[in-house]
């Protein structure tokens, strides 16, 4: 093999490797994008380094916006999708509930990022969110059933709270006491793994 071939060796190792990764795509705000983290403590970092640490070859690609609404979600996934990934956990609507932005509006803009990633072929993995408790029964109850609600139509899995054993718990959360420091991501990292290994198990 001549110098020349000794050289691409490790591009062309690079890259088949890369075309055995899973992709899998975090399209959320910025509970996932890792506001006010570095990088490498944001959540698909930590699920990126969970999954290689048990074997799964992944990428995992952070399009997390922090701001974002479902609108926003909607507006940009099919830039998000060049990605070609084979799963994606959406985890949208916080910044909905927190706006007191119309309920129904949120479901239909969900509902559609459903439809679309079901057309490209990719599982979904739908992260739940629950509305604050100071808009009232009427808001959060319409609100908080939207995720189960589509779960069941779309036949996807379902976390049913995204923030589930973090929320409100002053020592893994930031000091604005909304977004996870990264005790907090790591906590919701391990309570995803199994569900993530059982998503990426079941892929044909």
């Amino acid at each position: 093999m001549g110098v020349l071939g000794c050289l691409l060796l490790p591009v062309i190792a690079a890259a088949a490797e890369r075309r055995d990764e899973v992709r899998i795509l975090v399209l959320g705000d910025s509970l996932s994008a890792g506001y006010g983290l570095p990088a490498a403590e944001a959540f698909p970092a930590q699920l990126e380094q969970a999954l290689r640490q048990d074997g799964h070859r992944v990428r995992v690609i952070n399009a997390g916006v922090s701001g974002d609404t479902t609108a926003g979600g909607l507006a940009r996934l099919d830039w998000s999708l060049t990605e070609h990934p084979q799963l994606v956990i959406v985890q949208l609507g916080a910044n909905d509930a927190l706006r007191g932005l119309d309920p129904e509006q949120a479901r239909a803009n969900l509902d559609a990022i459903l439809t679309r990633l079901k057309q490209a072929g990719a599982q979904v993995l739908l992260a739940g969110m629950r509305a604050p408790r100071n808009l009232g029964p009427a808001y959060y109850t319409k609100f908080d059933r939207i995720y189960s609600e589509l779960a069941g139509k779309h036949q996807i899995a379902l976390d049913p709270f995204f923030l589930e054993g973090v929320a409100l718990r002053p020592e893994l959360n930031q000091p604005d006491g909304l977004h996870p420091n990264a005790k907090g991501v790591a906590v919701i990292v391990r309570r995803l793994l199994p569900r993530v290994q059982e998503l990426l198990s079941g892929r044909p």
